[in-house]
């Protein structure tokens, strides 16, 4: 009798750490995304002259452009590929 409910209780313990495996997952990949949307959020806030937005004073956007190094790459990237949905898709796959 003591080793049945032994097993049941190993099996709900066992239960509760995957389902709870599985939320912590699920909540770094919200985070991420959310991170994610931040930066492109701020890169629109800093770069949006480049997109006809009104754009910060000068001052700011020169001293956070060593911090948007990777969201000005990656706009210059969009820009060349913008006409060609054949190139974006190789660009994707990394193909050059």
């Amino acid at each position: 009798m003591n080793t049945i409910i032994k097993s049941i209780r190993d099996r709900i313990v066992s239960i509760w750490k995957i389902s709870d495996e599985v939320a912590r997952g699920k909540a770094v990949e919200t985070i991420e995304y959310e991170l994610e949307e931040m930066e492109n959020i701020f890169g629109i806030l800093v770069l949006g002259s480049f997109i006809g937005m009104p754009a910060p004073p000068m001052q700011i956007s020169l001293d956070l452009m060593p911090l948007m190094e990777k969201e000005l790459i990656l706009m210059m990237k969009k820009v060349d590929t913008a006409n060609e949905p054949i190139a974006q898709l190789f660009s994707v796959f990394d193909i050059g």
